[in-house]
């Protein structure tokens, strides 16, 4: 869209008489619903304030902890111990340590640590399935591998045997 250039002193009266009018209409539309407007926003302001929540402090204990008991001679393994809020096994020792044996970047902390808690089987890791997904993997034993054996000769290769630009072997075509 060009510019217009022919602007004289009658149109540039025009829009200067619009633009007052559009700010004399501004000015009264503010003097009009400006304490309506102020005071629904400070009424929506006031419900976005937080709700300040009491604070719970802990229950003391009502009698001490009884006395442990004879220790048994079987020790429970760590890793099959279930606290009663956790969802997961606690980890054993060997393997936390690997989180504090060298970085990341070079295979060794965090990245072994998963590394070798990946490896154990769900049921090992977690006290029950935690989300849908788990069911379907949950309790499937070792992985099977099949082997597939077949009757048929095998073609070995793909491509040509004598190279791209060699001459065809009879063998090659397809009849």
């Amino acid at each position: 869209m060009s510019r217009q250039l022919n602007v004289d002193t009658v149109r540039q009266n025009f829009w200067k008489e619009e633009f007052l009018k559009e700010k004399i209409l501004r000015c009264e539309w503010y003097r009009k619903y400006g304490s309506m407007v102020k005071a629904k926003q400070k009424a929506k302001a006031a419900t976005r304030l937080p709700l300040k929540l009491p604070t719970l402090y802990p229950k003391p204990p009502l009698s001490p902890p009884p006395a442990p008991k004879a220790v048994s001679a079987r020790v429970p393994s760590p890793a099959l111990e279930a606290p009663s809020q956790a969802e997961m096994y606690p980890v054993l020792p060997a393997t936390r340590a690997l989180l504090y044996e060298g970085i990341s970047h070079d295979f060794q902390g965090r990245y072994q640590y998963l590394k070798t808690r990946k490896l154990d089987i769900p049921e090992m890791r977690y006290l029950f399935p935690i989300t849908t997904n788990f069911t379907y993997g949950w309790q499937l034993g070792p992985p099977v591998k099949k082997e597939l054996f077949c009757s048929m000769g095998r073609i070995e290769s793909f491509f040509r045997k004598n190279g791209a630009f060699a001459p065809l072997d009879p063998r090659d075509v397809a009849l």
